[in-house]
């Protein structure tokens, strides 16, 4: 049997702040190991077991997506979501592309943000799981808890399916509880719900119609008025956009009668903060974990990440200290679910390190500001191998750019002008240019901007071959 993977790459991980952003969300981020969460899954179902996978992402994150597929080696079919509608329009996507293919195909539903250290077991458990739905459950994976955690919602378990079968039906879903109730779950044999689900894809599709049907109807008409673009399939904004906002648990799982679970005991994680990054990193003796240039003395259960500038800790305990281009986070351990309040309160107050790094990701490449000011901004540009930006224009900034590694393809207003390392050209106000690396190698760039507006919305796109507006 084959089971088609659906891989959720939406979400904007606020809760592992200053890495996580809106702009670089957390399922892209090597938060463990030398992979991204989403590219450790997308290892995983490399096995013969899964056919090809679909990933739905936000429409923001679809170069993300490519360039980490690409980096290791993996393809996969990616629709796009034109807004966040939370995880029951995307289930019911997925549900609805995959019964147009076959109507009684198997899906597992991953989430891209989540850590697996016992991937066979996790394997082994969704070819048990497919059998149960073939025959028509909808299977959830109980995660078997390791404590009474408060931030999970539990399942309480009941007989299984047949006799001496390992698949057992659901008796109930209960809220995230407060410390006291966990730990009469924990002792009663309650597991954690993390939101894997195996179904039939013509099983889902009649369970959505039932409780949600606007949701069902507007993931037919999304799907129905979806177009093409690029390697992308983007789904229909103004259908995708009249579903209700709902998760599946709250939409479907919660429910209905067909659905059963799959005991896990698989090493799983949702990554949800920064406690739980240091209890999935290597530490020494003294509980200390360091990731890139940093330096405990003195200290017990400290973790430290910092990729460029020295961070050094000394003579305390149980912190996290998070260093980025940035900004810094120095915070308690037992306080690391309070950081998604602090996104929230930096967001009141409008600062851009809430949502957005230095350095800006673009399918082309990245930029990252070097320093600004009233009438002049500094950045680096990297663009990759074989990439260019789009031909545009400016209103009310000139631009010089200074070649520092490999050879820029300069368009100038008609004329083509090769730039070599250590060499700058010029681009006036209102000239029609643009940058492309004909290399083998990165191209690396120092761009200064002199006018009266520095905004990035004074572009004007005349040709792009990313096809932005």
């Amino acid at each position: 049997m084959k089971i088609l993977p659906v891989v959720m790459c939406g979400g904007s991980g606020t809760r592992v702040w200053p890495e996580s952003r809106e702009s670089l969300p957390k399922q892209f981020i090597p938060l463990v190991g030398e992979h991204s969460t989403f590219q450790m899954l997308m290892e995983m179902l490399r096995d013969p077991l899964f056919e090809r996978p679909l990933v739905l992402s936000n429409v923001d994150y679809r170069f993300l997506v490519v360039d980490q597929l690409r980096d290791i080696g993996v393809e996969a079919d990616i629709v796009l979501e034109p807004v966040r509608r939370d995880s029951g329009p995307a289930v019911a996507v997925a549900a609805e592309i995959a019964a147009r293919r076959k109507p009684d195909t198997v899906v597992v539903v991953f989430a891209a943000d989540h850590v697996v250290r016992d991937r066979k077991e996790l394997i082994r458990l969704c070819r048990l799981s497919a059998e149960a739905a073939k025959e028509g459950a909808i299977v959830t994976l109980g995660i078997t808890p390791t404590e009474p955690a408060t931030g999970y919602g539990y399942i309480r378990a009941g007989a299984p399916l047949h006799a001496g079968g390992v698949v057992r039906k659901v008796e109930a879903f209960v809220e995230k509880p407060d410390r006291a109730t966990a730990e009469k779950y924990v002792a009663s044999g309650y597991y954690w719900n993390c939101g894997y689900f195996v179904f039939r894809a013509d099983v889902m599709q009649a369970e959505i119609a039932r409780f949600e049907p606007a949701m069902a109807e507007a993931a037919r008409l999304a799907v129905d008025s979806s177009s093409a673009d690029l390697q992308f399939l983007v789904l229909d904004a103004d259908a995708f956009g009249r579903s209700p906002k709902k998760s599946i648990d709250y939409a479907v799982i919660e429910k209905s009668d067909r659905v059963a679970l799959t005991p896990a005991n698989i090493g799983w994680s949702d990554v949800g903060t920064w406690q739980a990054v240091w209890e999935l990193s290597d530490r020494d003796s003294e509980g200390n974990s360091v990731r890139g240039n940093g330096v405990v003395l003195d200290g017990h259960n400290v973790h430290v990440r910092s990729d460029e500038h020295l961070t050094a800790v000394v003579g305390v305990d149980d912190v996290i200290v998070v260093t980025t281009q940035d900004a810094v986070l120095v915070l308690n351990r037992q306080h690391s679910d309070k950081v998604k309040a602090l996104v929230d309160h930096l967001k009141t107050t409008n600062r851009r390190e809430a949502s957005e790094h230095k350095r800006i990701f673009r399918p082309w490449g990245y930029y990252q500001s070097i320093d600004n000011g009233a009438r002049y901004q500094v950045k680096r540009i990297v663009v990759k191998p074989g990439d260019r930006l789009s031909l545009q224009k400016h209103f009310h900034r000139a631009e010089h750019w200074i070649v520092v590694k490999g050879t820029a393809e300069v368009d100038r207003d008609g004329e083509r002008i090769l730039v070599h390392e250590n060499e700058s050209i010029y681009l006036p106000i209102g000239c029609i240019h643009r940058l492309g690396n004909p290399g083998k190698i990165d191209l690396e760039l120092i761009e200064v901007q002199t006018g009266s507006y520095l905004g990035e919305d004074d572009i004007v796109r005349i040709e792009d071959v990313y096809n932005r507006g």
